[in-house]
């Protein structure tokens, strides 16, 4: 029992020295990026790796998400007689919740791997010390514009989801199945306030946050937190605890926003 409860404890702590240095990761970088030089084209050039080439997944995955979602509301008005609020199922469950959420899955997928792996590779390969013999701040050029990158993209891409998964709803509504296009349409604008617009928009800038700074994070620490396996080993490992730890953190900070709301 005594040792079952010491291994627990162990676990717990080191849970908790993580998230520590995660988040203090995320103070030194901003402290970090407040002061002189300021460059821009690695953020420019960071928004284009997460965000305009994570486009096409975002429009595909939208779109698909958006018909099935017009498909199930309409078999379920319709059981009722209620199938002019298609257009406000659809437009609630995409706004405030589905756009957020998938989007920030999305890049956790496409780009989240692929910074860990990144940061992870450079770590194993001495890079980032290197970096620290040379006086430059591996936080600020390394992270820095990554965490900018993904705090902008993600609500760029939250937008092009949702307006894409609206479209999709419409054609299987309308197109397919014959609901009214007044009714659809009107049924979005008399049903969405502006705070379900900003609910998820605060919804991305957060998830955009988190997604980046978990990502980042794990590959940067990763010979604190992965030591017995260095290698490519411990960068599919690393890389594998950062896809899996940003979709809980989206997923639970989700449902935390949605409660406060």
């Amino acid at each position: 029992m005594r040792a079952a409860l010491e291994k627990l404890g162990a676990v717990v702590l080191g849970w908790l020295e993580h998230t520590g240095r995660t988040f203090n990761l995320l103070l030194l970088v901003t402290v970090e990026l407040l002061q002189p030089p300021y460059r821009f084209y690695p953020v420019v050039r960071q928004m284009y790796f997460i965000g305009a080439r994570s486009l096409t997944l975002i429009v595909v995955s939208g779109l698909t998400i958006g018909m099935v979602l017009g498909l199930q509301f309409y078999n379920i008005l319709q059981r009722f007689g209620s199938v002019d609020l298609l257009g406000a199922g659809v437009s609630l469950s995409v706004i405030r919740e589905l756009g957020p959420v998938m989007t920030a899955l999305m890049v956790v997928g496409r780009a989240g791997s692929s910074i860990t792996a990144e940061l992870g590779i450079m770590r194993i390969t001495e890079q980032i010390d290197a970096m620290d013999c040379m006086a430059i701040s591996p936080s600020k050029y390394l992270i820095g514009p990554k965490l900018l990158a993904g705090l902008l993209s993600v609500p760029l891409l939250t937008m092009v989801f949702d307006f894409v998964a609206l479209f999709g709803g419409y054609f299987v509504g309308v197109v397919m199945f014959g609901v009214a296009e007044g009714s659809y349409v009107n049924g979005m604008i008399d049903t969405v306030e502006w705070s379900d617009v900003r609910i998820g928009l605060e919804k991305s800038l957060i998830f955009g946050l988190l997604v980046t700074l978990i990502c980042c994070a794990e590959g940067f620490y990763m010979h604190l937190t992965k030591a017995g396996s260095q290698g490519a080993e411990g960068v599919s490992s690393v890389t594998t605890d950062a896809v899996v730890l940003s979709s809980i953190a989206v997923l639970y900070s989700d449902f935390l926003i949605e409660a406060l709301f």
